[in-house]
């Protein structure tokens, strides 16, 4: 059941086998072996990423409890013995990075045995896998309340607009108007930033000449660090980058952070993390 779950989730059974540190023609013999059990293919091999079926996502959905129900027995009998061990699986976005190690360093100090996995996407790919059980616990930007799942701010933060050092952007509060009247890096669709920004212009009534679009965080700080564009961050993420001017926006949106996870008992390593990212406030 690992080997189906990895390969779905990695997407190929090579990237499948080096997740589980396997050499690939091992990680195929197990599918085919599990498919001529089944007598039914778990997944489509005729594009260039693998993915399963119809009868490959349902194996996939009930292999996950599966898993996880055998992760929580061995947790149980370790929490008997007063260990804590396991893997807990954490999802994060761009940007909020860099506040996860104080966290996970206090779980790591204290749980020596337990294993973090990170997973890095766009907000809502996050949260889907969140829902699907690929990922225990998922930091993301809470732009909305997440369907069906338990959402725990832990910060809010002003954005800022994040300029180079020879942009004619004035040091005083500008507005999103007069940010509009300059070349703007974006952040691709599909990313809470992009989508914090989009509401705040819209709200305002204003329109901005996107230049620029990327997914990539450092990039756009590139652009903006060649006086090629300006872009808005929050503070936290621009304070990251003491080079680059920060220029306060006049009724600025806001941005808020937090932790999500699935409705329910979390595996023992999952609950102990969550301790320590509400201990922390952890978010970048």
């Amino acid at each position: 059941m690992q080997v189906v779950v990895a390969v779905a989730e990695a997407g190929g059974f090579s990237a499948a086998g080096r997740r589980l540190r396997l050499v690939q023609s091992a990680v195929s013999a197990t599918v085919r072996a599990v498919e001529r059990e089944l007598d039914v293919p778990l997944f489509d091999r005729s594009t260039h990423r693998v993915v399963p079926t119809a009868a490959g996502a349902a194996f996939v959905a009930a292999a996950r409890t599966a898993l996880s129900a055998a992760e929580q027995v061995h947790a149980a009998v370790d929490a008997a013995r007063g260990v804590l061990r396991g893997r807990v699986t954490l999802g994060v976005m761009q940007g909020l990075l860099g506040g996860l190690p104080p966290a996970i360093g206090a779980l790591r100090r204290a749980h020596p045995g337990v294993i973090v996995r990170l997973r890095q996407a766009p907000a809502e790919e996050i949260i889907d896998e969140v829902r699907a059980g690929a990922v225990d616990l998922a930091v993301v930007a809470l732009t909305r309340r997440p369907r069906g799942l338990v959402g725990i701010e832990l910060m809010r933060d002003r954005m800022v607009a994040l300029a180079g050092p020879r942009t004619d952007l004035p040091d005083a509060r500008v507005t999103l108007a007069e940010l509009a009247q300059h070349p703007f890096v974006d952040i691709s669709p599909g990313w809470a930033i992009r989508h914090v920004v989009d509401r705040a212009f819209r709200a305002a009534g204003v329109e901005r000449a996107g230049v620029f679009e990327t997914n990539d965080i450092l990039a756009a700080v590139e652009l903006v660090r060649a006086d090629l564009g300006v872009t808005i961050f929050p503070a936290t993420l621009a304070a990251m980058f003491p080079d680059l001017r920060s220029v306060a926006i006049r009724r600025a949106p806001t941005w808020t952070a937090g932790v999500v996870h699935r409705r329910g008992p979390l595996v023992p390593a999952a609950a102990a993390l969550l301790e320590h990212l509400e201990r922390t406030g952890s978010h970048g």
